[in-house]
């Protein structure tokens, strides 16, 4: 079995695809190009392969790809990506995988993320661990006994569309909370937050309790002993950490909720590591990866 491998991963997105190479343990070569995500689908998947291609300098042992929304893994099927609609059921493992002549694995972008920072950032001591991506929306990938855990098609973990107060989850956690219901944005509160804005600072504190009341629910659900944040929205986190630890702090079960360690991400780029981390297990076991 050859050792030192190199494998590609990448983390598709609406507006960029981003990607580099996993060399031993580290990240190198990234690279980032737009998403042509209003494009009939043979154009971005054209994209998506010349891009690839463009690592071929490097004897590349596999290809791993994040991509947002409903993924079978087993057949690399892609279907209903919201913000690249011409992508309603892909065959995107079997398309470059022909066209490349590389093996390629793909999964949610949460679930990568969740994964590289398992394997990679600061939950990697834990053995039940619950990535949340805040940014344009939110989603969530789950590590239970050491494994990850995509359920159906990669469906596990979309708390976006749980129903809360009167519409769900992603509309009070992720940036609609501050473009839809506040005309504002998450970086322009964190600059005012700065300055000691009062309204921005209130602002961030309701926030906050949103976000305890989500990480509730997953304590509900799964019973992580970490809950890693990742996203842009982790950035304005000592904004919002008070209340949402204080509204944790109300949920029932003391000794799930008080033996809970929660982390912000402090890598750059835990999908993409976590895109090639779906190679490497191919041959490690996952349990292993906490060791």
């Amino acid at each position: 079995m050859k050792k030192n491998r190199l494998i590609l991963g990448l983390d598709i997105g609406g507006t960029s695809i981003n990607a580099g190479i996993m060399k031993d343990g580290e990240l190198v070569d990234r690279k980032e190009i737009p998403t042509p995500s209003h494009a009939p689908q043979e154009v971005i998947l054209s994209t998506i392969a010349e891009f690839i291609s463009s690592y071929f300098s490097y004897d590349i042992d596999g290809i791993g790809i994040g991509i947002p929304g409903l993924v079978d893994s087993n057949k690399g099927i892609v279907y209903n990506l919201e913000n690249i609609p011409a992508f309603t059921k892909v065959a995107l493992k079997d398309y470059l995988e022909e066209k490349l002549n590389k093996p390629v694995f793909i999964n949610n972008d949460a679930n990568c993320f969740a994964l590289g920072e398992f394997k990679y950032g600061g939950s990697s001591k834990h053995n039940h661990v619950v990535g949340i991506t805040l940014g344009t929306g939110i989603g969530t990938g789950i590590i239970t006994n050491g494994d990850l855990y995509p359920g159906y098609i990669c469906g596990a973990g979309e708390w976006g569309g749980v129903p809360y107060c009167d519409s769900n989850f992603e509309n009070y956690c992720s940036s609609k909370f501050f473009r839809i219901l506040h005309h504002t944005t998450a970086k322009k509160l964190s600059h005012k937050a700065a300055e000691g804005d009062q309204e921005a600072l209130a602002l961030f504190e309701e926030y906050g309790k949103h976000i305890g009341n989500l990480i509730k629910y997953i304590l509900f659900t799964y019973a992580p002993e970490a809950i890693v944040i990742g996203g842009s929205i982790r950035k304005a986190f000592p904004y919002f950490s008070k209340s949402m630890l204080e509204t944790v702090k109300t949920f029932p079960y003391s000794a799930i909720s008080d033996n809970l360690s929660i982390y912000t991400s402090v890598l750059e780029d835990s999908a993409i590591m976590g895109a090639a981390a779906l190679v490497e297990e191919q041959r490690t076991p996952v349990e292993n990866l906490a060791k």
